[in-house]
């Protein structure tokens, strides 16, 4: 018999479907619709409109030497997200051929969260009911990633890590569903050291995110969604490539077992 809280294994949907977002996308996150399978339809069209976007990401970070892949979240209620579908996003995530290396570096036994794609780090492009984000995440599981930018920080000091986020003002550093947060832009080594006493890779997510609000009223909605949103979020993830290379295990960025 299957367990029907076990986490599912979604496949991705064919095709993409490009274009500006729409006020369902957001309309069918809300409230009772968001647990409602007569809604599916809404949310497979949302989750296609944001793996069209990964992709196009993908693309643009591929020109510039990283090999990243774009996968979406599941869009119908399932017990696996407590028959719910509050928000939705496209991630880009390490290739194959680099998880494999770090499937060697880590062996069989200590990389099984690696087959759970989003238990990695990863750049995310997202929407709920009343906004859209942007973010780089660690998640709590991916404790190898976590602990390769402790190590990087601890062996090389702050300053490479302090100067990147300071690149990325607009965006936030935080701590899992902390209420506390840290100001890119005007991060000191102080408010880092701080973070780094509370951050433990293995249990808590790393996150560095930047949201806007999305209007719940129709019309102010579809006038803010006749802009270049798509656009914008497509430069903003752009923006945290470079964060994303020095947090990550790489081959060019290997302190995951440095003492």
């Amino acid at each position: 018999m299957t367990n029907p809280s076990k986490e599912p294994t979604p496949s991705e949907p064919k095709g993409t479907l490009r274009g500006p977002f729409e006020p369902w996308d957001f309309e069918a996150l809300s409230g009772p619709r968001s647990r409602s399978p007569e809604y599916n339809e809404k949310r497979l069209e949302a989750r296609r409109r944001l793996l069209a976007l990964g992709k196009d990401a993908a693309k643009k970070v591929k020109s510039i030497g990283v090999s990243l892949e774009a996968r979406s979240s599941l869009h119908n209620p399932h017990a696996f997200n407590g028959n719910r579908v509050s928000r939705l996003w496209a991630y880009l995530v390490r290739a194959k051929t680099e998880k494999a290396r770090l499937r060697k570096v880590l062996g069989s036994d200590l990389a099984k969260d690696l087959d759970r794609a989003y238990k990695n780090i990863y750049l995310c492009l997202a929407i709920e009911h009343d906004a859209l984000e942007v973010s780089l995440r660690i998640h709590a599981d991916a404790w190898y990633d976590g602990q390769n930018l402790l190590r990087r920080v601890k062996a090389e000091g702050l300053d490479g890590w302090l100067s990147v986020l300071n690149t990325l003002d607009g965006f936030r550093l935080g701590l899992d569903d902390w209420k506390g947060e840290w100001r890119c832009g005007k991060l000191t080594r102080e408010s880092l050291e701080e973070y780094l006493r509370h951050y433990t890779p293995g249990e808590h997510q790393l996150l560095v995110e930047r949201r806007w609000p999305v209007p719940t009223d129709p019309e102010q909605r579809k006038a803010i969604l006749a802009g270049e949103v798509s656009e914008t979020m497509l430069a903003e993830v752009l923006r945290l490539v470079p964060l994303y290379e020095y947090c990550a295990w790489s081959r060019t960025s290997d302190f995951l077992f440095e003492s």
